[in-house]
């Protein structure tokens, strides 16, 4: 979803996995929302669980920073699935030899605080209680923006933003927008038009809408 907020439906998930099936690609999953993107958790990890019913040898990148709220922890975890124990063995020891000579031996506390959650049935319960309130939030700040941006008066067509889906919506600003957004309106965004849904709330979101519409009426933008 990061940074255009694109979300394969189950049939496409599936088209995905015949193509790279044929070209005998490896795929790489970059789970970083997980729970952030339907509310469901669950839910969240079915493409990759798809694959790996499909005998894709996946690798998953696998971040808890921001749906745990460890962003300064940098906790996560990396998981490759092998057809074999020997595969495994071999796996194992090229991961080694990358890891001893960058940071040798994680932090322990984040990971630590994720297992206790994980592991705990009533606190799992909370945790996705607080991945589904988290997404219904952003989801409603990213209809009420389109809604408050027409309120304002942009003519563009904003439905690319209420079509995707995650913590950020891709814009379709150009860089000089961004960079005017940022310089004359202090909104901080990459400047390929990706901006965080998660930071806006009901006391800045017509501030944001007017300076979106500032930049860019009378001028085009990618949908």
């Amino acid at each position: 979803h990061n940074p255009t907020g694109c979300d394969p439906t189950m049939d496409q998930w599936k088209e995905i996995s015949t193509m790279i099936k044929s070209k005998s690609h490896h795929a790489f999953f970059d789970s970083a929302y997980q729970g952030f993107a339907s509310g469901d958790a669950e839910a969240d990890a079915s493409a990759l669980r798809y694959f790996v019913s499909e005998g894709h040898n996946v690798v998953l990148a696998q971040s808890f920073a921001k749906n745990f709220g460890l962003y300064g922890e940098r906790t996560g975890t990396l998981s490759v699935v092998c057809n074999s124990a020997e595969e495994r063995s071999t796996v194992m020891s090229q991961l080694k030899l990358i890891i001893r000579p960058m940071y040798s031996s994680p932090p322990i506390h984040g990971s630590s605080i994720v297992k206790t959650v994980l592991t705990d049935e009533e606190l799992t319960k909370e945790y996705y209680d607080n991945c589904r309130e988290m997404a219904s939030r952003i989801g409603s700040m990213r209809e009420k923006l389109v809604t408050v941006l027409k309120d304002v008066g942009s003519t563009h067509d904003w439905s690319h933003v209420t079509e995707q889906i995650g913590m950020f919506a891709f814009t379709g600003m150009s860089s000089d927008m961004c960079d005017e957004l940022t310089s004359k309106y202090s909104i901080f965004l990459t400047r390929d038009g990706r901006i965080s849904l998660a930071g806006l709330n009901d006391g800045n979101i017509e501030y944001v809408a007017k300076a979106v519409h500032a930049v860019t009426d009378g001028k085009s933008i990618t949908s």
